[in-house]
């Protein structure tokens, strides 16, 4: 029992050295201090860190800095960096650049002017150090963005401006970052900003040219390689940091280019997506958090008036900076009191950046334990002020506008169905209708399997059964919902016709399929069968390519499409899917058509492309193809039989697809009808 007794008591020696123990106290950390902080309203960052500061050195010193706690220290920080990138929505960036401009400007030069002279001439820092830390103060992370994604304002102008600002400050920052470095190394001399502009230019280009090519390359050759695909976004993550830190910058950079150069890459529905963030908020960003804390010493804050003046310092001219930059904006742009105070809370909270300039600052030694802890202290109360602060604006900012989603239909949820017939598509059609699938609706997507009615029915039914426990397995990996029904029927359009009144779905999503067979030509094909049996929207999707190398989006409507009952549910699933892929939209129909999908792009605040291709004539589909490229994704609007936009000619294309484009990517729809009294029930 002693013997038992002191082992026990060797192994609970502080520091640890069992790294079996390290490693569980910190995962115990990381699952535990957010979920009691989130009762009290408070950003889990905040959790983290002051775990880092108990279990650290300064603390009870449970555990110590060793290698292996820098280590994942750096991964964690180029996680960061990475997804901050990654996040970013670069076509809301685009479409709002001007304005982005102004509020990147202002809170990039305002909390610098403020904060250098404070550090020079107040707190007597010399120039590095305190234009440095002043940048940290341009810094700011998007800690309170879920905030007003769930009040459902995040389309709001002023929402999109401080998003895009981010990128213009978070960027110049490290940039200055860099600066500050290579001075540190060698001086502010001509040689430093010579080799700085070559090699930063030379790493754009790398960034820009090379990693793309691979990237497309490898998505395409690699498709089915879904672990492959994670530790290829890893690679470039590291590699980029490498290239970056060879060129006499800082690692962070790299990662954050990585993250803005994959971004259209992976879309924010995928399971890869799903995969980065989960491993990286699960242990990454956490385990650096918890390295952060470990890092401040709270005494240094009691041996004297200066750590409590530099935190008070920092804290305030932060916060003054970024208000004053809300304000300014405000008053240029012409915003609403609630809008400057949503600009201010998303723009005031600093975590990600900060942390990252800070820390290379100190491990420099450019920056002191007095900024460092101040810094800490910073990001404490910032976090707080931000969430608070976004809360109580972003509430008044949705009770001024009657903002609705755009891709909400008012009287019907949205239930997607979509058969499944072969395991090689199985995977693409499911990703497909997981990205144009509104995220406001609970339903799930339901994958179906229908087997005729035969001797082999039984047998059928059990090889459908393993397709489909394929297709829940791949929802679950992208965190979504599946529900899966395998039934028999005399034919499969009738199964299908059957089951979407059993769950009463609005949409149905299928696979296209080979050419016509002979029969086809006397019974008309199982298409035409499904179509005119149903009133909801039919999507026929062709998919050649994996969604994530699609560099375009190509429309196609008739004239008088903006007139019939589905046009806005077609509308508003090719946004979405434009939206999550970030590509442009090309619109290939009449000038008053493409004026309605204008509308619908500016009413809704949209950040797609959106760009009319004009025709001589509509009907001249030879013609239209010539501009169509492999990459593209090609839309066909099918109108039923009937319809006001319904021309003869219009049969002919979905079977010219078929045929002419069989290895492009291409979706035919057949829009939804309001009153089905004139379809042919099959008995």
């Amino acid at each position: 029992m002693e013997q038992f007794l002191e082992l026990l008591h060797h192994e609970f020696e502080r520091p640890f050295e069992n790294s079996v123990l390290i490693f569980s106290v910190i995962l115990l950390i990381i699952l535990l201090s957010p979920i009691v902080l989130r009762k009290l309203r408070i950003p889990g960052i905040i959790g983290l860190i002051v775990s880092g500061v108990i279990i650290g050195p300064h603390g009870l010193y449970m555990i110590e800095q060793n290698s292996a706690v820098n280590l994942f220290s750096t991964i964690g920080l180029l996680y960061i960096m990475f997804i901050a990138g990654l996040e970013l929505d670069l076509k809301e960036f685009s479409k709002n650049r001007h304005k982005s401009l102004i509020f990147g400007f202002f809170t990039f030069i305002l909390p610098l002017a403020i904060g250098l002279p404070v550090c020079m001439y107040l707190l007597d820092y010399g120039f590095l150090t305190s234009l440095l830390t002043a940048s940290m103060f341009a810094t700011h992370t998007l800690v309170a963005y879920p905030i007003v994604s769930r009040l459902g304002v995040s389309k709001n102008e002023a929402v999109a401006i401080t998003v895009g600002g981010t990128i213009l400050t978070d960027t110049a920052v490290l940039i200055i970052l860099a600066v500050v470095t290579g001075a540190v190394s060698g001086g502010l001399t001509s040689q430093l900003w010579i080799r700085l502009g070559i090699s930063f230019a030379a790493f754009v280009a790398f960034v820009v040219l090379v990693i793309p090519t691979i990237s497309s390359w490898f998505f395409k050759r690699w498709e089915d390689e879904k672990h492959a695909h994670y530790i290829y976004v890893l690679t470039v993550v590291f590699f980029c940091a490498f290239v970056a830190e060879i060129a006499g910058l800082e690692p962070i950079l790299g990662a954050f280019a990585a993250g803005l150069v994959l971004n259209k890459f992976i879309p924010h529905t995928s399971a890869l997506m799903n995969r980065i963030e989960f491993v990286g908020n699960s242990l990454f960003i956490p385990f650096f958090l918890i390295s952060v804390g470990m890092l401040v010493d709270i005494s240094v804050l009691m041996q004297g008036p200066m750590a409590l003046i530099v935190a008070a310092a920092l804290t305030l001219v932060s916060l003054g900076g970024k208000w004053i930059a809300a304000y300014l904006t405000s008053l240029f742009l012409k915003y609403s009191t609630a809008q400057r105070n949503v600009i201010f809370g998303l723009s005031s909270a600093h975590a990600a950046a900060t942390l990252a300039v800070i820390l290379v600052g100190y491990r420099i030694d450019i920056i002191d334990e007095n900024i460092l802890n101040g810094t800490i202290i910073l990001i404490l109360i910032t976090c707080l002020v931000a969430s608070f602060v976004t809360e109580s604006a972003g509430v008044k900012m949705a009770l001024q506008e009657d903002q609705m989603d755009p891709t909400t239909s008012p009287d019907h949820e949205e239930k997607i169905l979509v058969p499944i017939s072969n395991p090689d598509t199985m995977e693409r059609l499911i990703d497909f209708a997981l990205t144009i699938k509104n995220p406001v609706y609970n339903a799930p997507i339901y994958g179906l399997a229908v087997v005729e009615d035969d001797e082999k029915a039984q047998v059928k039914l059990a090889e459908s059964r393993k397709i489909l426990e394929k297709a829940l397995n791949h929802a679950v990996s992208s965190d979504q919902h599946i529900e899966v029904i395998t039934t028999i029927d005399r034919n499969v359009s009738d199964g299908i016709r059957r089951v979407t009144k059993e769950v009463d779905a609005t949409e149905i999503v299928i696979g296209s399929s080979p050419q016509a067979a002979f029969t086809d030509v006397f019974f008309g094909s199982f298409t035409q069968h499904l179509v005119d049996s149903t009133h909801q929207e039919v999507i026929i999707y062709n998919p050649s390519l994996a969604l994530n190398v699609h560099k375009a989006i190509r429309v196609v409507c008739p004239p008088y499409s903006e007139r019939e009952y589905g046009f806005q549910s077609w509308l508003e699933k090719v946004m979405r899917l434009a939206g999550a892929l970030t590509v442009n939209t090309y619109v290939y129909s009449s000038a008053a058509t493409f004026e309605h999908i204008q509308r619908y792009v500016e009413d809704n605040k949209l950040s797609n492309g959106v760009e009319h291709v004009s025709t001589s004539s509509w009907e001249d589909f030879t013609t239209m193809a010539k501009s169509f490229k492999e990459n593209d994704i090609i839309v066909v609007v099918s109108p039923r039989k009937g319809s006001i936009s319904y021309r003869p000619m219009i049969d002919a294309i979905p079977v010219k697809l078929n045929k002419r484009f069989r290895d492009y990517s291409y979706i035919v729809v057949y829009p939804k009808v309001e009153v089905p009294n004139y379809f042919t029930e099959y008995v």
